[in-house]
């Protein structure tokens, strides 16, 4: 299945060059320095942004200041959410608790370990999964390490329930789904099937870290 990524050479020409340099009082070196000096207070811990990173940390910043004018131009919609891929230790999770904690940040959402999710649904069962059907915006962080759910011997896949809900509730009343995840998209539909995966595009803003992007946990 093809996907549509965010546009990273037409953001290098546009946003460096112009809307980088046009916002007053701010910079991709004063961004950097305030997600480092957040991760020791929340933390207590640096978290290393290479050069290589700057692309996707201009995305990130573009997408969490909704910025409607330059995200059409990189291809990034606003209105979606964000489906966030990449490999261990790149960053995924500790952009998207550091990010919203941002004075300039207009996003606002609640991150949950999914294997919290699972673990509660072993518990309860299945009226579990009737909290994510609210209008409440979630960050379900590390899609794909969780284990299939069991409640009294029935097994589900609770994360493909959630997120088929969760399609429906966007697609209805434009409630916003962010995801972190190791897996790549053909990964995610052989956990999750293609009628999830079909909703890929229409439903988030996929940004993906390279394979050998580096550490960042120091």
């Amino acid at each position: 299945m093809k996907t549509s990524r965010i546009k990273i050479q037409r953001l290098s020409k546009f946003l460096f060059s112009e809307w980088d340099n046009s916002i007053p009082g701010y910079s991709l070196y004063k961004l950097k320095l305030s997600l480092q000096v957040k991760s020791l207070f929340m933390f207590e811990k640096n978290f290393k942004l290479h050069k290589e990173d700057r692309a996707l940390l201009l995305i990130l910043y573009c997408y969490f200041i909704q910025d409607q004018n330059a995200g059409a131009i990189i291809g990034l919609d606003i209105n979606k959410g964000l489906l966030i891929s990449g490999p261990v230790g790149c960053g995924k999770t500790t952009l998207m608790n550091l990010l919203p904690s941002s004075n300039w940040n207009k996003i606002k959402y609640e991150i949950i370990p999914i294997r919290n999710i699972v673990n509660d649904f072993n518990e309860a069962g299945f009226e579990v999964l009737e909290k994510y059907k609210d209008t409440q915006d979630y960050c379900f962080d590390d899609l794909g390490l969780e284990p299939t759910g069991c409640h009294n011997t029935k097994d589900c896949n609770v994360m493909e329930e959630i997120l088929l809900s969760r399609y429906d509730l966007f697609k209805t009343k434009n409630v916003k789904t962010y995801i972190t995840t190791n897996l790549n998209v053909e990964e995610l539909e052989a956990r999750y099937g293609s009628q999830f995966t079909s909703s890929l595009d229409e439903m988030f803003n996929i940004i993906s870290f390279a394979k050998s992007s580096k550490d960042k946990r120091i």
